[in-house]
């Protein structure tokens, strides 16, 4: 069982700075062109909160804002920003926040990690991966 302290490192609003493989992502995903070419505009914040239960990741852009919240273990239905309904589970190992989709046959992860004060987030299909970095906004 993780402790609530290194949930807490993550806990905070957060803003994107960095992004490799986005557009590759989103077409493994199986994301149309018009939609792939707003996300790759988009610059998401990210809010990640805790009340020691649950935990709730929000993303939002111009574009588009997805928010959950989680029982860290236990299997909840998501809808994804490009409107997939996914069972989802989110761990926290080794220091990460992991984040497991399944949806009609298909499978994804999105890892959040802490990397020098930086949210690295590193979203895997199949072959494919891409790394978005965040910094912390005061």
């Amino acid at each position: 069982m993780p402790t609530m302290a290194s949930i807490q490192q993550l806990v905070g609003r957060w803003r994107l700075v960095e992004s490799k493989g986005f557009d590759e992502y989103m077409k493994e995903l199986g994301v149309g062109k018009a939609l792939r070419k707003m996300g790759a505009m988009a610059k998401p914040g990210c809010i990640i909160t805790s009340d020691g239960k649950y935990l709730t990741v929000k993303t939002g852009s111009m574009v588009k804002t997805t928010q959950f919240s989680c029982d860290l273990g236990e299997k909840f239905e998501e809808t994804t920003a490009n409107g997939r309904i996914t069972q989802t589970v989110c761990n926290f190992v080794n220091s990460e926040l992991v984040q497991h989709q399944v949806w009609d046959g298909k499978e994804s992860t999105v890892t959040r990690k802490l990397e020098n004060g930086k949210l690295v987030v590193e979203c895997v299909m199949n072959n494919v991966t891409c790394s978005r970095v965040y910094e912390k906004v005061e």
